[in-house]
């Protein structure tokens, strides 16, 4: 790899433009102009036909643009023809502006007022490459000779709009600005500005696009920032920003030009574009929204607008993209899981609004997805919080710490086996078949209790490889009697270490209880057993039996 091949191709602003360093965020949404339909669509393998693009378009006014480009109405039948029917049929609603490009070319640009004519609002955007390279190797002309182009391209742009009908605005790009001297693109934006006389009635855009990325996004940022400050009409003029995400800094370049004093930013949902694409707007947008700041765009179902995007374009969302890809949320690590749980109910607990959970910058719930499906994922590296998390928030089952560690070992064990992550429906069936249907010899029948002198008596009828069995046993409460009276029926040597309980959702006398037994047996700790049941001491009673048949199968 031959460095000596490259240098640096951009030119840093005059002077000391670093005023943006100081600002902290960006306070409020820019004027977002989605080109998904035009640039977008140019660079797709197989460009939208006639219907999809007519799905994307209204999929785009749900999310909330305002400003849409439409098209190259010039470039193809079929870009002519969707802007025509959108005019025709009334598809533009009343606050939103289409846009339409065309090259500083006279007989492009007469051809796009003909595909605008009628529209009751349109940004005509019209625009000439200004760098070195363009100069040098495709025109062949100078300054002054590509200056002209531009003035040349406004004077028309102005005289057609007075002879067409429509509501027409300006939009001028001095296109591969990165590559080109600011001082000469301050120049020609000027003498583009000074043809179409910006005014209180005559709003014009002026477009600072990064058609390729060359420099560090401080460097576009202190660029956007002498333009601000020295072009003519400031007050009248929306400044906008078009970055392209050749070096990967696309929505670092729209977020330092906003802050440089940017107002408009052109990009594309996602990221798509030519080569690496366009600033993704569903990035900048919610990188603002977990900020507090309302990015006026509405995402919250993500996974609707994806598969939008997914059937028009025939491409797909990256799994790991911002906000959107379909494992951003996702957590198999345990300290993650563990810290994602225990944030979400100290949250609860708290009665807390504001949102601080752990490795999650927003609410997964505020883009429609759900806690089960795409914040805890279970395989081979998951651990004991995210899975007790799982099933306390999907099925309701509260589980003690121990035994929350005892049935982690046991789905990792089967997604390591199986080499595949674990479903919340998964876990459920590993813990009910561990827990509550533990293979083994015992079971109990029949129970009944009596109380004298503080003291519980019950008989306790067990059943083993099919003959029924009544032991009498006392003790200090109904699970004390029972475990005296499993002991006395097997022999077995235990300490009940641990018991809990719990009723599940639900009211009144059909309220199901859960209960959960750990035992220590011979050399092992802590082997566990679940019941459920809408008598407690039952469910008590068949966690217990169920903890002792688990023992069985451990001392084997």
């Amino acid at each position: 790899m031959d460095t000596t091949k490259y240098s640096a191709g951009y030119f840093p602003a005059p002077g000391n433009h670093l005023k943006w360093a100081s600002k902290e965020r960006v306070e409020k949404a820019p004027v977002w102009c989605s080109v998904d339909l035009r640039d977008g669509n140019q660079s797709l393998v197989v460009p939208m036909n006639l219907d999809e693009k007519l799905r994307f378009y209204r999929m785009l006014l749900e999310v909330g643009f305002k400003e849409i480009e439409v098209g190259f109405p010039a470039a193809s039948e079929t870009e002519y023809v969707f802007l025509r029917k959108i005019i025709e049929e009334g598809l533009i609603p009343a606050d939103v502006t289409v846009q339409v490009l065309t090259q500083c070319r006279e007989h492009i640009i007469r051809r796009t007022f003909e595909a605008c004519k009628g529209a009751p609002a349109a940004i005509i955007h019209f625009y000439n490459s200004t760098s070195v390279a363009q100069r040098e190797q495709v025109f062949g002309k100078s300054k002054e000779e590509i200056k002209k182009i531009a003035v040349d391209g406004a004077k028309l742009v102005k005289k057609l709009a007075s002879e067409y009908e429509g509501n027409f605005r300006f939009e001028y790009s001095p296109e591969s600005f990165t590559g080109t001297e600011p001082e000469y693109a301050l120049d020609v934006i000027n003498a583009v500005l000074d043809v179409l006389e910006p005014s209180a009635t005559n709003n014009v855009i002026i477009n600072v696009p990064v058609t390729v990325e060359m420099s560090g996004p401080h460097v576009y940022a202190s660029q956007i920032e002498y333009i601000s400050e020295n072009i003519r009409y400031r007050e009248y003029v929306t400044l906008s920003s078009h970055p392209h995400n050749d070096r990967g800094t696309g929505v670092a370049d729209a977020e330092l030009a906003l802050l440089a004093g940017a107002d408009r930013i052109e990009g594309t949902l996602f990221g798509n574009g030519e080569r690496t694409g366009n600033v993704d707007i569903v990035t900048l947008a919610l990188n603002m929204y977990s900020h507090g700041v309302d990015p006026k765009l509405d995402f919250s179902d993500m996974p609707a607008i994806a598969a939008v995007y997914e059937e028009c374009t025939r491409m797909r969302v990256y799994e790991r993209a911002p906000y959107a890809g379909a494992l951003v949320f996702a957590a198999f690590s345990g300290s993650h899981q563990d810290a994602i749980a225990k944030g979400m109910k100290w949250r609860e607990k708290n009665g807390r609004h504001r949102w601080t959970v752990p490795y999650l910058p927003i609410d997964p719930a505020d883009v429609n997805r759900t806690y089960d499906a795409d914040v805890i994922r279970v395989n081979s590296q998951s651990g004991k919080g995210g899975i007790g998390y799982l099933l306390e928030t999907t099925y309701g089952y509260v589980l003690p710490s121990k035994m929350r560690e005892d049935l982690s070992y046991a789905c990792k064990a089967v997604s390591d086996e199986e080499h595949r992550e674990l479903k919340v429906e998964d876990i459920l069936t590993v813990f009910k078949d561990r827990y509550f249907a533990a293979e083994g010899p015992v079971s109990v029948c029949d129970i009944n209790f009596s109380k004298t002198e503080g003291r519980v008596s019950g008989e306790i009828v067990f059943e083993k490889h099919g003959v029924k069995t009544t032991i009498k046993a006392t003790g200090n409460g109904s699970i004390d009697v029972i475990s005296n009276a499993l002991k006395s029926y097997t022999g077995a040597v235990y300490t009940l270490e641990e018991y809990s309980e719990h009723s599940m959702r639900g009211n009144g006398s059909q309220s199901v209880a859960v209960a959960y037994i750990g035992i220590n047996i011979g050399s092992e700790k802590h082997v566990w057993g679940a019941g459920m049941n809408t008598d407690i001491t039952r469910a008590g009673a068949d966690a217990l039996v169920n903890a002792y048949n688990n023992s069985l199968k451990k001392e084997k």
